[in-house]
């Protein structure tokens, strides 16, 4: 079992940044594909931005590219999710998730094991 924790979410206005941070307390994740999704009240759960477990290949949603960047630190156990240009839309619980190192679809939630609780970025217009 490897427990998440996310952090770093706030309110903030529309064009500010903010990055998250995901760890797992306790745990080496390094050997873990890892992924950002976000979900709004009534809404899907939708992939955001996935790296591979040694960092060298990143993906995007659409709607984050060129705005959003995933990174990791596997000596600090911790995967960070640089958001710039924050929009209205973006308001939502950002979710990291852990998966298998040969994850063939980073946008499948089913392609992950392990969960955080997510925590909250509310962007203001």
């Amino acid at each position: 079992q490897v427990q998440l924790v996310e952090s770093g979410g706030e309110l903030v206005h529309a064009g500010d940044s903010l990055r998250l941070s995901c760890t797992a307390p306790g745990r080496t994740f390094s050997s873990y594909a890892m992924g950002w999704f976000r979900q709004a009240p009534g809404k899907n759960r939708d992939f955001v931005a996935g790296i591979t477990f040694n960092g060298d290949n990143t993906y995007y949603a659409d709607s984050v590219k060129g705005r959003f960047t995933i990174s990791r630190d596997n000596a600090m156990n911790t995967v960070y999710l640089q958001m710039n240009s924050l929009k209205p839309e973006d308001t939502a619980n950002y979710l990291c998730a852990a998966g298998p190192t040969n994850v063939e679809d980073y946008r499948d939630l089913d392609s992950y094991v392990y969960w955080g609780q997510g925590t909250q970025v509310t962007v203001s217009s």
